[in-house]
């Protein structure tokens, strides 16, 4: 698409910048590949541009990417946010900046292990040894802790932003589990299938390459284990900001993803929860920061890591990318003493420059830094402490004041930096391309001696101009980074592969906790359904009854609205006979059984547990299952501002409805994609307990006692519906209504899907396709309910459930036999509870902790 732009795009946006830019090389013109990039946009047309945009945020949304910002209770996460322009490097300047990033990555691996090794830095006063030991990132416990390489610092990322100078200068380091790689990774996979074009008349360098050599490395460390290591990717959980990218790289790298809790150590080796029993874990890549890792040793309130993990490292029965101790590298106040340890290591000077730093601890330094106070940019050197930047300039006279008197107070605890002007890119801002400061985040990862660079990174930009904002916590805005050349970028490192790796079969496990979510995703999205399913029948016959209604008709309503509150639990409901108000308006109670998240065993209550038990499973679910849950989701809101006032029963139906569909289009593409293993049958068998659980319920509280025979009809037509079966009814016994032949269909009949013989039947082969501690050929305790409850139905004589007591209408035999297949399928949850998501006694500290740790935030 060409559209006519007067100025054309390049020349409009020349004329918003206001200080160095991307675009523009050292002599002021435009760098050949930004003029080659910005010529496709001219083609493409703003138009165009915007368009694809939207098409951006749809997919990022349709794939579940998401970024979690803490304390933002408005949702359950963030959609990731990606600029469609993005951020180019030249081959030539990157190969010198890559150069640069070994090095650096050289010089703090070898302060690494000289600080919990020899301390020759301290020995010889190149580092002070305050700034070190009076760091909240050192733990002399993790002097012995290492890695089964000559590199200790496995993963590296370092923030690069340009300087005035025109080169790449280093604005911070992340050493300890650096974040951000993942998205790095699907933000490139979502430009290339939505804006192709724009590589036209460049070539674009790869970042599988990286991740093929993390990949390596990662399988090397596995000293114990060469054929077949078990490696797992530890996550602090779903409440963490960077969740998505865990769960991403781990479904990616083809790595189990755990939680501390799935963990623990015995005979000093590491061991994986799983519901085939313990397994031994060779190497974890971990994600939560160093003092979280280990409650023995470490943070004592931790319920992030596995007690006893130092333990095990120090006996060499496990590996762990970053080995704990490395969060030493991040502390700002060794910025300034870079330089000098480079020289002390390798005899050379930092290819790439830092921004000028100092450090307080020293008296001159302090006394510089009190002086030009109001120019400078104040951090904490502990990371811990969470405080924001502070710009000296932005100041008030009081609030200097107070800042001078708290460095003066503890002048070790603050670092001071040159506030320099860093450059500006291209970005997409509400219609227009504007100019936005941007950094770029680079990684490495070891090979054992020397280090691999990712040929591109993660780039964010301010979302506000004129201001240096990048961080994702804070509305900062991703691209994707393209390392770019005139010809075919040819690999700088050869990737080895071990030559059994083409026939060696991952090891694959399925956590206890995975396991037991998949179990409850089953079980709430059914939950769902079952409600929905019913509230939607129940309203039908509410609006009948304000058309056709008569006195008979509100006896059958009566009676669905108390199957209604038995159902969800909801007590007491329309179960209370003394409420005549909630008789009269039924549709303020029924709102509420929908929309009330915050009341147990509501539409809205039981989806938001939905969503939590898949999202805590994130890399279980496709493309196309991601599709639907973020309809699934956006249904959720749309129930959730229903409007309690209007108590509008046609769209309170018409969101019931989407929603329903949306969740049987959840179970169409689990049912064709997710693949027949244990967490599969897990899923299935959580669904179908629930699906038996709901439809006894409901037969229960209608057809325990005999109703007026009309009545009783309107009950027999609704329970027909319920089950899927009102037309399968009709072609058989025309319009002839019977208790008896509904009851032969909805409980015996062994080809119908919604009948309870076919539910116990599925329930019984998925219990049968999953692992058995000992006796494999004896059934489990869940095996035997299932089966005593299949032979009860099965054997049951259908018209003496029928029969009632002539003084109280009550039909013993139907709700006695309900009650103990009931009975008998609640107990298979607490059987598979006991037999397969708790194999032994959790060691926690007594104390609580917080839900998320990484400190690595983007």
């Amino acid at each position: 698409m060409i559209t006519d732009i007067s100025p054309n795009l390049l020349q409009a946006y020349q004329q918003e910048i206001n200080s160095y830019d991307e675009i523009l090389g050292a002599d002021g013109q435009v760098k050949p590949h930004w003029r080659t990039l910005f010529a496709t946009l001219e083609k493409l047309g703003m138009k165009e541009l915007q368009a694809r945009n939207f098409e951006l945020i749809n997919k990022l949304r349709e794939n579940g990417v998401t970024y979690n910002v803490y304390e933002n209770s408005g949702s359950l996460n963030r959609p990731w946010q990606l600029d469609p322009i993005p951020f180019l490097i030249e081959q030539k300047e990157w190969n010198n900046i890559a150069r640069g990033l070994k090095q650096r990555a050289l010089v703090l691996d070898l302060m690494l292990r000289d600080i919990y090794g020899p301390q020759r830095l301290i020995k010889e006063n190149i580092l002070p040894a305050e700034l070190v030991y009076g760091n909240t990132g050192f733990f002399r416990v993790c002097n012995d802790i290492k890695v089964p390489s000559e590199n200790q610092l496995i993963l590296y990322a370092a923030d690069l932003a340009r300087g005035p100078d025109g080169r790449m200068w280093i604005v911070d380091n992340r050493t300890q589990a650096p974040s951000g790689s993942g998205y790095a990774l699907e933000n490139r996979s979502v430009m290339s299938k939505i804006l192709p074009e724009l590589t036209n008349g460049m070539f674009v360098s790869r970042l599988s390459p990286f991740f093929n050599s993390f990949q390596h490395t990662v399988a090397s460390l596995a000293v114990k284990a060469k054929e077949n290591p078990n490696i797992v990717y530890l996550t602090p959980g779903s409440n963490n900001e960077t969740y998505f990218e865990h769960a991403y790289l781990a479904a990616y790298l083809g790595y189990t993803l755990v939680q501390g809790d799935d963990l623990l150590v015995r005979d000093g080796y590491v061991w994986l929860k799983s519901i085939d029993g313990l397994e031994k874990v060779d190497v974890i890549v971990r994600r939560i920061d160093d003092d979280w890792c280990d409650p023995l040793e470490l943070r004592q309130d931790s319920r992030l890591g596995i007690p006893g993990l130092l333990h095990a490292i120090r006996l060499g029965n496990v590996s762990v990318i970053n080995p704990p101790g490395s969060s030493v590298l991040e502390n700002n106040g060794l910025l300034p003493f870079m330089n000098a340890a480079c020289r002390f290591f390798l005899g050379e000077t930092l290819i790439l420059p830092a921004v000028a730093t100092w450090w307080c601890g020293q008296p001159k330094e302090l006394n510089f830094v009190l002086n030009n106070l109001h120019k400078l940019i104040i951090k904490n050197t502990n990371r811990k402490q969470k405080i924001r930047s502070l710009y000296g300039r932005l100041l008030e006279k009081e609030e200097l004041e107070s800042l001078r008197k708290a460095i003066i107070e503890n002048p070790a605890e603050y670092v001071a930096q040159e506030e320099v002007s860093l450059s500006t890119t291209p970005s997409l801002v509400n219609g227009k391309i504007e100019p936005r400061f941007a950094a770029m985040r680079a990684y490495l990862v070891s090979d054992g001696k020397n280090y691999q660079v990712m040929d591109g990174g993660l780039t964010r930009s301010s979302p506000e101009r004129d201001r240096f904002v990048i961080s994702n916590q804070y509305g900062g805005v991703s691209k994707d980074t393209w390392i770019v050349s005139d010809t075919v970028p040819q690999l700088t490192q050869k990737i080895v592969v071990p030559p059994t790796a083409s026939s060696m079969q991952h090891h694959t496990s399925l956590p206890s906790r995975s396991a037991e979510n998949l179990f409850w995703v089953g079980r709430y999205c059914e939950r769902t359904m079952a409600a929905t399913k019913f509230l939607k029948i129940t309203i039908n016959a509410l609006q009948e009854n304000v058309n056709f209604g008569g006195s008979v008709k509100s006896e059958h309503i009566d009676v669905l609205l108390k199957s209604v509150t038995h159902l969800t639990l909801t007590y007491p409901g329309f179960t209370d006979e003394e409420n005549t108000a909630i008789r009269k308006n039924p549709y303020k109670e029924i709102h509420d059984l929908v929309s009330n998240s915050r009341r147990g065993g509501t539409v809205a209550g039981s989806v938001e547990c939905f969503l939590r038990g898949v999202i805590a499973v994130s890399d279980k679910w496709s493309h196309d299952t991601w599709r639907i849950i973020n309809l699934i989701e956006n249904s959720l809101k749309k129930i959730k501002s229903l409007n309690a006032e209007q108590n509008n029963p046609n769209e309170i139906q018409k969101v019931l409805d989407k929603l329903h569909t949306r969740l049987f289009t959840f179970y169409g593409i689990i049912s064709e994609s997710m693949p027949r293993d244990k967490g599969f049958y897990l899923l299935e068998a959580g669904k179908l307990i629930e699906r038996i659980l709901s439809r006894i319920s409901i037969i229960r509280s209608t057809f325990s006692f005999k109703n007026d025979h009309n009545v009783e009809n309107d009950l027999i037509e609704a329970t027909l519906i319920n089950h899927h079966l009102l037309v399968h009814y009709r072609l058989l016994y025309k319009s002839h209504l019977s208790l008896e032949a509904m009851l032969d269909m909805v409980l015996q009949e062994a080809d119908l899907p919604y009948s309870l013989s076919y539910q116990l039947d599925a329930l019984a082969e998925c219990l049968a396709k999953l692992p058995k501690t000992s006796q494999s050929d004896r059934l489990t305790k869940a095996e035997k309910a299932v089966l005593e409850a299949s032979t009860k139905i099965k054997l049951t004589d259908i018209s003496t459930l029928c029969s009632f007591q002539a003084d109280s209408l009550y039909r013993e035999n139907l709700d006695s036999l309900l009650a103990k297949v009931f009975e008998l399928i609640s107990s298979v949850t607490v059987s598979l509870t006991d037999l397969y998501f708790t194999h032994t006694v959790m060691q926690h500290s007594l104390m609580e902790s917080p839900a998320n740790s990484e400190t690595n935030e983007i």
